[in-house]
Formats: C-alpha cells, structure tokens, sequence
C-alpha cells in the first residue's frame, strides 16, 4: 500500500485573507516572522561566507580558510527566524542570542544562524 502525499494544499497562514486590492494596507508584511521552510541558508546566494568578508577574514585569525567558508553571514535586512540562535562576530562579546519574529539583520552586523554553523566553531 502506497500512502498518498498531498502538498499542493498552501498552509493556514500562507493563504491571503484579504482581496488583492486591500491586503498590501491590511497586510503589508504577510508572512513576516513565520517559521515555515527554511530560512537563508548557504544556499541563497545573498548570503555570503565568512571568508567573503575581509573585516572577518582579519578578525578570526585562528579559523582555516576552509573552516570560513562553512560559516555564512545573513546579508543586511534579512529576516531573522523567530526562537532561532544567532551570533553576532560583529559584537565583540559573540554572546549567542535568540531571535523575535520581527528582528532583521541591521547595517554592521554580521550575523551568523547556529543551526547553519558547525557546531565545533
């Protein structure tokens, strides 16, 4: 017996509750701070490594240049996945802290998701 799989149906929250005409005053960030699917990930191509990043390059002296390109940096104005982990290597603390729905990635910082990260580093 084969089970049936059916994702064509869009999720509660995915669908629009207003006519088009209304939803961009109603609603203009539809989505905004929703777990569902990933997040930027390595594979985005806005999101750039350590090791594309000079001022980071300088400061981590100790990592490989190998061990760089394993860390990726959100790019500024990203929208940070709510009660995911993030570090700051702009902070020079790196305390890790965990993020609220409507929090982006600001100008200067250079932040790095721990999920994304190996956990070594």
């Amino acid at each position: 017996m084969v089970a049936k799989n059916n994702h064509s149906e869009a999720a509660p929250q995915a669908k629009q509750k207003h006519a088009d005409e209304l939803q961009r005053d109603l609603n203009p960030n539809h989505m905004a701070g929703q777990n569902i699917g990933g997040g930027p990930s390595t594979l985005d191509p806005s999101v750039k490594l350590a090791s594309d990043i000079m001022e980071l390059t300088r400061q981590l002296q100790d990592f490989t240049s190998d061990e760089l390109r394993e860390i990726p940096v959100l790019p500024e104005g990203a929208r940070l996945l709510q009660d995911a982990v993030y570090v700051d290597l702009a902070d020079p603390e790196r305390r890790a802290f965990r993020a609220t729905a409507p929090m982006l990635a600001r100008p200067g910082q250079y932040l790095v998701p721990t999920s994304d990260t190996p956990h070594m580093y």
